[in-house]
């Protein structure tokens, strides 16, 4: 092939080869900031996935805030049922999160776990964090309460947020099929009325949670040797 032919052959411009790595730092304003909203029902491992996805970025050098709203352990932290965990910040009623935000010199991301107990209002404040101030924001948490029904903030968060996703950690009804739902189980019945925010876990206690199948939470059935639905 001769010189001539070889330099029309050429691309028109050559980009550099660059290296990058899992260590890499990410690049400020590379996109467009994001709301995204990680549900399931309980055991699924959403606390999990949030104290990964926090390891993730913030190995890549992201500066990020992790909150917390009614914790299982009833501290201001993040705790998982494998045994992980981390401080957290608080979420109160009161508290306004583009304020706190704000105050920091520079926050790249938000880990947000039980973001199915905060306001209403709150998640608006999520919302305005992702567009106004370019910062992305991990929101995790419950859909529906003990009776079927969506928490307020969870609902907020399907109508605002740019990606929802069911997460995949198959949780089974003690009768084999897919767990979707949390019932609340008051001294060995499940319950159908009472406060929506009740704090409790899946062991023996005298308020407790399981997750059912959405046949058995209807009938209320407990497993054998349970009682039934009130």
């Amino acid at each position: 092939m001769s010189h001539e032919v070889m330099e029309q052959a050429k691309p028109l411009s050559w980009r550099p080869v660059t290296q990058s790595s899992a260590l890499s730092a990410v690049p400020s304003g590379a996109r467009d900031a994001v709301l995204k909203f990680y549900f399931g029902p309980m055991d699924c491992g959403k606390s999990t996935l949030a104290l990964q996805m926090n390891y993730n970025h913030g190995r890549q050098g992201r500066r990020g805030l992790v909150l917390t709203k009614h914790d299982r352990s009833g501290g201001p932290k993040i705790t998982s049922r494998i045994g992980l965990g981390l401080e957290a910040i608080e979420v109160v009623d009161s508290l306004d999160l583009v304020r706190l935000v704000t105050a920091h010199d520079r926050i790249d991301y938000l880990i947000c776990d039980e973001a199915c107990f905060y306001t209403v209002e709150q998640i608006e404040q999520l919302a305005d964090l992702v567009d106004e101030h370019g910062i992305d924001v991990y929101a995790f948490g419950l859909a529906s309460d003990f009776r079927s029904v969506m928490f307020p903030a969870a609902q907020r968060l399907f109508e605002l947020a740019d990606e929802v996703c069911r997460l995949q950690v198959e949780v089974l009804c003690w009768c084999g099929r897919p767990g979707l739902l949390n019932a609340r189980v008051v001294g060995g019945t499940l319950a159908r009325t009472g406060e929506q925010v009740v704090i409790g876990d899946t062991d023996a206690s005298a308020v407790r949670y399981q997750v059912l199948c959405r046949r058995h939470h209807r009938s209320g059935h407990l497993g054998e040797g349970t009682s039934q639905a009130v």
